[in-house]
Formats: structure tokens, sequence, C-alpha cells
């Protein structure tokens, strides 16, 4: 069994990007620049024959290239509690289609129904403890992030193994999208 999910590489470029808003939190745990990526489907552990299935099913993908951007920060966590710092994405009908089109992919291959609203992002650091007042300023010093735009060319299937030096990413397949390149607004 394998801890799998399907995500967006994040271009070099744009990765430097990211990069450069890293440092200045204490207790932060920093996403190494190579792990960047945004979610679009997190699987969890599953099956052999389910991971078979879902190989099978995503190689099949068929979706027109896009543009995005990565603009703002903000954060996840509940009772005051920051967990993760991430980096946002201009709002994109085609990346919600795309999304949509991955999940119906997974679910026809055998992996349950996503439960949570899609908002994507790329995580630039996680946090057992983060003191809210320095989190707060951070986000404010860094809010009007924006990276230059980039061609989404690719859907990668990701295994996920834990460690002590947090996760490792192991690229499982990689689809390319379609070399018809639509704009941010559209794709079909």
């Amino acid at each position: 069994m394998k801890r799998l999910f399907i995500a967006l590489r994040i271009p070099e470029l744009a990765g430097h990007s990211l990069a450069s808003l890293q440092g200045g939190l204490p207790g932060a745990r920093w996403v190494d620049p190579q792990n960047f990526h945004l979610t679009l489907r997190f699987m969890g552990t599953v099956e052999y024959v389910v991971e078979q299935d879902v190989l099978d099913a995503i190689s099949g993908l068929r979706f027109p290239r896009f543009d995005i951007s990565l603009v703002g920060l903000g954060h996840f966590g509940s009772k005051g509690r920051v967990r993760a710092i991430w980096a946002g994405v201009e709002e994109s009908a085609a990346l919600e289609r795309l999304w949509r089109k991955v999940e119906k992919t997974v679910v026809s291959a055998g992996v349950e129904p996503g439960g949570r609203k899609f908002k994507p992002h790329v995580t630039l650091a996680r946090f057992k403890y983060a003191p809210a007042a320095q989190i707060g300023q951070y986000l404010a010093m860094h809010g009007l992030f924006r990276s230059e735009p980039f061609t989404v060319k690719s859907v990668t299937l990701f295994e996920s193994k834990l460690g002590h030096g947090g996760p490792a990413y192991c690229a499982e397949l990689e689809v390319p999208l379609d070399r018809i390149t639509v704009g941010a607004a559209g794709a079909s």
C-alpha cells in the first residue's frame, strides 16, 4: 500500500519566487523547494489494486495546457493555531475544471470521493507551534506576493513517503497535458 496524491509540479522560476519567501519565522519547517507542488487530489493510503486502477485512469487523462499565477499568502489552522502557511493561486476556471476532471477520474478508479472544497495552494512551511503575532507580520509583509504566470504542462501522480525530515515525494507517473494552450480563463 502507498500514500498517493495527484499534483501539479511548480516550475523552477515560480519555485525560486516561492523560495525567496522562506525564512524569518521561528518554528517553521520550510518545505524543500524541490517538493513544491499544488495538490489536486490527496488519496491517502490505497491498496495495490486501486493504485493500478488509478495509474490506468490517470494515464488516459486529456486536458489542454493552461496558464496560472501564484498570488498572495495565507494560512491553515484552527482554534488560533497556525499549522501551515501557503501561497495561493489566482482564480482559474481551467484549474477548477482540471480538478473536477481529476476527481471524477480517481473516483471512477475506486477511490472514495473527496470531501473537501478545492483550495488551490502551494505549502511553504508547516508548524507545530507558531507565534501568532509573528505569523501576522510575516503574512502582512509578503501578502502582495505574485509569481510570473506559468504554463501547466503535466499532472503527476506522487507517492508520499513519511520520514523524520518530512515527507519525501516520488513521482509514480507524469501525464503530459495536450499541447494546445488555453488562457487562464478557459479550457474545455
